[in-house]
């Protein structure tokens, strides 16, 4: 997921920090950030993602005891 989010703004990013460039302006900012945002992505997705599956889990947890969960039942087709 975080390459289809990561690779078009390293891509502008990194377009930006050339224009800045050109323009003789030194702004290397936006390439720089580039780099570090395409590095740091998928970290920050996985640190967000586990937190947000800790609370989800929690609140169903929660959902669960107070209306007796969810229930299936399977039988064997043979």
């Amino acid at each position: 997921m975080s390459l289809i989010i990561a690779v078009p703004l390293f891509l502008i990013f990194s377009l930006f920090g050339a224009i800045g460039a050109t323009r003789g302006g030194g702004q290397a900012l936006p390439a720089i950030f580039s780099g570090v945002f395409v590095i740091f992505l998928p970290i920050i997705y996985a640190i967000l993602g586990f937190i947000v599956g800790v609370i989800t889990a929690f609140i169903y947890n929660l959902v669960a005891k107070w209306t007796g969960g969810v229930e299936f039942t399977t039988e064997e087709v043979s």
